[in-house]
């Protein structure tokens, strides 16, 4: 088996949660044979929103088809 991995990032006004959650139902929707993810990065965008922008850099593995 032959895994590839790509970088996603979420973004959320709620948690780290609720972003990590929708990178990964991204790559779900979009990428077939999602295996699994790992966060590698948070942070929260506070100078250009209104509101808190909660943000989780995903890495996201998924295995390539033959």
């Amino acid at each position: 088996m032959v895994y590839k991995k790509i970088r996603l990032i979420g973004t959320s006004e709620d948690s780290f949660d609720a972003a990590a959650e929708d990178a990964v139902d991204r790559a779900e929707d979009t990428l077939q044979n999602v295996k699994w993810a790992e966060v590698v990065e948070q942070g929260v965008e506070i100078a250009s929103v209104e509101n808190r922008q909660y943000q989780v850099e995903v890495e996201v593995a998924f295995e390539l088809e033959d």
